[in-house]
């Protein structure tokens, strides 16, 4: 798709690529702090937090483990529907360690509501969430997002590894997808 196709189908950047960057750096320092001395599993949300997952990883001047897991309650809707499905598990026993989400973006929060239940039950040490985008106003249960990147209002967004139907994940910047696309 070429670039004059793609700015028709947004409406406007939110966030850009040089802002994330910023923001990943500064959230890797302060992750840096708060887990000195300790050993730290991060785990990444697909597919939406590949672009955060890397670029954050590399923020960090520390070891680190990495893990993954596939998730859906979106299908190719906009809005979750709530019912998670697991499409790929841990690798990583999680008990006894402390855990790292992270995550592209916090919505409605029931897919991550039921991450941190389900990662919880499996004895992570400690167990919190690092997200790059939050939508307050789309909540419908609360998440205690200890890393928050921005703040954004209740659009729907693509780019930096948020998707519409698998398109638009390569975008560097966070933009709001045009309704037209998705009505």
């Amino acid at each position: 798709m070429r670039a004059a196709e793609i700015a028709d189908q947004l409406t406007d950047v939110l966030v850009t690529e040089e802002q994330i960057q910023a923001k990943l750096v500064e959230l890797a320092e302060r992750v840096e702090a708060d887990y000195a001395g300790k050993e730290l599993i991060l785990v990444g949300v697909l597919k939406g937090a590949v672009m955060v997952m890397a670029d954050f990883a590399r923020a960090l001047k520390r070891d680190i483990t990495m893990d993954w897991m596939a998730v859906s309650s979106y299908g190719a809707s906009t809005k979750s529907s709530g019912v998670v499905q697991i499409r790929k598990d841990l690798d990583a026993d999680l008990h006894g360690k402390h855990v790292l989400i992270v995550e592209d973006i916090i919505d409605s929060g029931l897919t991550l509501s039921w991450l941190l239940e389900n990662f919880q039950s499996r004895g992570a040490e400690s167990l919190e969430v690092l997200a790059l985008l939050r939508k307050p106003e789309a909540a419908k249960v609360e998440i205690d997002c200890r890393y928050v990147g921005f703040d954004i209002p209740n659009d729907f967004v693509v780019g930096y590894g948020l998707d519409y139907a698998e398109k638009y994940r390569n975008l560097r910047d966070v933009a709001i997808l045009a309704p037209h696309v998705y009505s």
